[in-house]
């Protein structure tokens, strides 16, 4: 089996447990890298892109740039039974934001690493 066959047995919350820290781990390394912000408004910062309300709004305006595999991808995230409902989180933008933390996972675990960096750029255009 390849790669992405592997990729694709996985549980859709498996790619967003790692689409999680991918892409929290690249806003972080873009807020270190870009500004000169110290730890404690760093993480202010990213909570900016990383909370489940801007994933949810990054993942719709990103919908028309994907692919249909991608959207496909999108639409089994978002429709996994996820028995975890954090407090703070609409469910719908909690839907939302793990689809979105799916596809990040999705191509970071099936080495799309071109496309994966092409999205993740698309998200800073986005957020500006």
């Amino acid at each position: 089996m390849d790669n992405r066959g592997k990729v694709n047995t996985m549980s859709p919350l498996t790619w967003a447990y790692i689409g999680d820290a991918v892409y929290e781990l690249y806003i972080r390394n873009h807020l270190v890298e870009t500004t000169n912000l110290k730890p404690n408004k760093l993480h202010k910062e990213s909570i900016n892109f990383v909370k489940a309300k801007s994933q949810a709004q990054i993942l719709n305006e990103l919908n028309e740039y994907l692919t249909e595999e991608e959207k496909e991808i999108v639409r089994r995230s978002r429709n996994t039974q996820n028995h975890h409902l954090p407090k703070n989180a609409d469910p719908t933008d909690y839907m939302y934001s793990t689809a979105f933390e799916g596809l990040i996972g999705y191509l970071y675990l099936s080495k799309q690493q071109e496309r994966l960096n092409e999205i993740l750029k698309k998200v800073l255009e986005i957020r500006k």
